[in-house]
């Protein structure tokens, strides 16, 4: 028989347990009731034939994504429509509910409306009627007009991304979207140069005779003043154009089993294998020439090794290696480490941009001239980046050490799990919920004259997926 002791112990926890049970089931409800009446504000007051902006004032009469918009327009670039529609698939997924998904289909549907007859999208979708007529959209009658898909800033890649998605959690019966998604997957395999690179933008696809397949190099020379010129044909990696489209390739390889874009990716990974700089600079450049030089972009975006897009490239080298298991993939990675190791500026951080073989940190004066010096740098443009060169090194290490079979147990998605940390964020998200359902904080519109009560795309998102990540998370416990 077990002592008094015992036995008070175990009424105790018995009672705790109920207690912290009892405040589980009232914390998911309320998350539950939150959820729900944030994405029907966002639906019913926000919405703009199912897309989003970045910004609004509370009242919602002022408007902007990238630049002032009217209530006619939408944006694509995140944390845009795309964005939106993500965290409301993870509401779907996270509850099963079918209003989520509802959701999830409109911004889909605004999507579908938005492509361009190139097969991506711009950085925004106008429903204004003369608006409309601006640009090529798949959807109307002319074919004149703005036609410029751009992988910029994960635009067109977080557009496909979610409409992936959403085709596959409607299990393909959505004729429209699954078209949509189609055509635009065909358009950016059309749009990927016979190196594996693709460019910032494109309205067709290239003329493989004046795009040569070859290694990276150094120029005799390059100029120190801006030379103007377009540069949206260029290999890109600036914004991580290349690396989110591998991404997409590899997905869509996933969800469709499909062979052609897993190819694309692997494409896309020997395309990083060939833009490596040769010693004594064995990183990237934000972007090359035809003939594989690091070229201008921007006024303030030189010819130069670049340590800030070069983490992501690292990282996509990586991801390419937990999805192939090929060592190729690997094997850049010692130099390019090592090169940053020794390149750090004496606070620890990185330069954007190095000087070509001199290995210089290079700056812009604030009227756009390139100075070794960082006292007059423009405030718009990060010209410094914190250095991640040391986890990438033990990912790096990491991955090495692992075998085939546990490379493929370690690429599983990991469950939510209910932590406190969760538990407190969940209860911050509601604890922000007004009456209408909305998150209003004080901020201010970037691109007019506007401070006080805003809402603020990103700031719902992550809130929906907090809330989605603590309800697929908190089950009950008996």
């Amino acid at each position: 028989m077990p002592g008094r002791r015992a036995v008070l112990e175990s009424l105790c926890c018995m009672v705790l347990s109920t207690s912290a049970y009892g405040d589980d089931v009232s914390l998911r409800e309320e998350a539950a009731v939150g959820l729900r009446k944030a994405v029907a504000f966002f639906r019913k007051e926000v919405a703009t034939e199912g897309g989003y902006l970045w910004r609004y004032s509370a009242d919602l009469t002022r408007r902007e994504g990238e630049g002032k918009a009217s209530a006619s327009t939408v944006w694509v670039q995140p944390p845009g429509t795309p964005s939106v529609g993500m965290a409301y698939l993870q509401a779907y997924e996270a509850t099963g509910e079918d209003y989520y998904l509802a959701a999830a289909r409109e911004t889909a549907d605004c999507l579908v409306k938005g492509q361009l007859r190139s097969g991506g999208w711009d950085y925004r979708v106008e429903f204004e009627p003369q608006g409309r007529k601006r640009y090529a959209y798949r959807t109307e009658a002319h074919e004149d007009g703005r036609n410029s898909t751009t992988l910029d800033d994960d635009n067109t890649q977080s557009a496909v991304r979610l409409l992936m998605r959403v085709d596959r959690a409607l299990e393909f019966k959505d004729g429209k979207i699954h078209e949509a998604v189609q055509y635009a997957l065909a358009q950016v395999l059309k749009a990927q140069y016979p190196n594996g690179a693709w460019p910032q933008r494109f309205d067709r696809p290239p003329d493989p005779e004046k795009f040569p397949v070859r290694k990276a190099s150094y120029p005799q020379s390059w100029s120190r003043t801006y030379p103007g010129g377009d540069y949206r044909g260029h290999y890109t990696f600036n914004d991580n154009a290349i690396s989110d489209m591998i991404e997409v390739m590899l997905e869509a390889g996933r969800t469709y089993r499909d062979d052609r874009y897993a190819a694309a990716a692997e494409r896309a990974g020997g395309f990083i294998l060939l833009a490596q700089m040769p010693e004594p600079q064995p990183a990237w450049a934000q972007q090359y020439d035809a003939q594989m030089h690091p070229a201008w972009a921007r006024k303030f975006e030189p010819p130069a090794v670049t340590g800030g897009e070069s983490h992501a490239v690292m990282r996509t080298l990586l991801l390419l290696y937990r999805n192939t298991g090929n060592d190729k993939y690997l094997e850049p990675l010692p130099r390019a480490i090592e090169y940053f190791r020794r390149s750090r500026l004496p606070d620890g951080r990185l330069a954007r941009f190095y000087e070509l073989k001199t290995n210089r940190p290079l700056y812009f004066t604030g009227d756009y001239k390139l100075t070794y010096s960082d006292a007059d740098a423009p405030t718009h443009y990060a010209f410094k980046v914190g250095s991640r060169i040391e986890e990438i090194a033990a990912e790096y290490e990491r991955l090495r050490a692992m075998g085939p079979e546990a490379l493929k147990v370690a690429t599983q998605p990991a469950r939510a799990r209910l932590t406190p940390q969760l538990i407190a964020q969940a209860r911050a998200a509601i604890a922000g919920l007004d009456e209408r359902g909305r998150w209003v904080e004080q901020g201010r519109l970037q691109y007019q004259d506007f401070k006080g009560d805003i809402i603020d795309c990103a700031t719902f998102i992550r809130n929906v997926r907090t809330l989605s990540r603590y309800l697929a998370a908190a089950e009950p416990r008996l």
